[in-house]
């Protein structure tokens, strides 16, 4: 059997898949904690997920790096951009995708897929973190409750409050404000996801094609595709396991590469 592995290096968590490069099988999948030094991270985790399958380092065929800090793995052989990672492995696991909406730690992006699985175009928010994952967790951190929490909290409101701040640091501060004058933290919750979601509704412009898939750590998040669906008109699902879908892209590429004409 020769094994396959992609890395998802990303800002906030590093993701590794390993598949099997003969019949596309995943074999194994994990996530850490990102940490400082994200090469020493992913091979520790790369080398746990091998001995759980009994394997070792050498019998790896082919690897692939992705994410943030994709260049900063050297003992990958390739490294790729995140959007075609996400876009491949969304792909394997919603076939019929058309269009992946993928929410990190630091970035945004809307992907618009070719009937054959392709990039078409995409668009991407990189550039202010309140229209991402920290974003809630600056949330999360202001009204002292774990980042898993606030999707059932955001159920219990009321009346979303408007967050209309397009820099997180501003966006906190009006939190504040609303905190003092005692809106609840139910409707500052779905506030915040209202607005991250109109985030990427207006990266969407006019044009969303179904099925779309909605992908990334920010995915795990309760209530967070009822937003996105909201925002953009039309429904909205959630990716199988959203967080590992970067990670198993990079390693069907590594298959790929492994073994050229492979199907994984």
């Amino acid at each position: 059997m020769t094994i396959c592995a992609g890395v998802d290096s990303g800002s906030r968590a590093t993701k590794v898949a390993l598949l099997d490069a003969d019949g596309g099988a995943l074999l194994a999948a994990g996530a850490v904690d990102a940490g400082l030094k994200p090469e020493a991270v992913a091979s520790a985790l790369l080398d746990r997920l091998l001995a759980g399958c009994a394997r070792r380092r050498d019998q790896v065929g082919a690897i692939v790096a992705t994410g943030y800090a994709r260049h900063a793995i050297g003992f990958a052989d390739a490294a790729v951009t995140e959007i075609t990672c996400h876009a491949t492995g969304v792909r394997r696991v919603v076939p019929g995708a058309a269009t992946v909406v993928e929410i990190g730690g630091q970035d945004a992006k809307l992907l618009r897929l070719a009937p054959d699985g392709t990039v078409q175009d995409f668009a991407m928010n990189d550039r202010c973190a309140a229209g991402t994952g920290r974003f809630l967790e600056v949330v999360a951190a202001r009204l002292g409750v774990p980042l898993e929490g606030l999707g059932a909290l955001a159920r219990a409101a009321t009346a979303p409050a408007a967050i209309s701040s397009m820099c997180v640091v501003f966006a906190e501060t009006e939190i504040i404000g609303l905190l003092a004058q005692e809106t609840p933290p139910a409707d500052i919750v779905a506030g915040v996801q209202k607005s991250i979601a109109s985030r990427v509704a207006g990266m969407a412009g006019r044009r969303v094609e179904a099925p779309v898939v909605f992908t990334g750590g920010v995915a795990l998040i309760p209530g967070m595709a009822e937003a996105l669906a909201e925002a953009l008109g039309t429904a909205v699902a959630t990716a199988p396991d959203p967080q590992m879908t970067g990670a198993l892209g990079a390693a069907i590429l590594a298959c790929r590469r492994a073994r050229p004409g492979s199907g994984a």
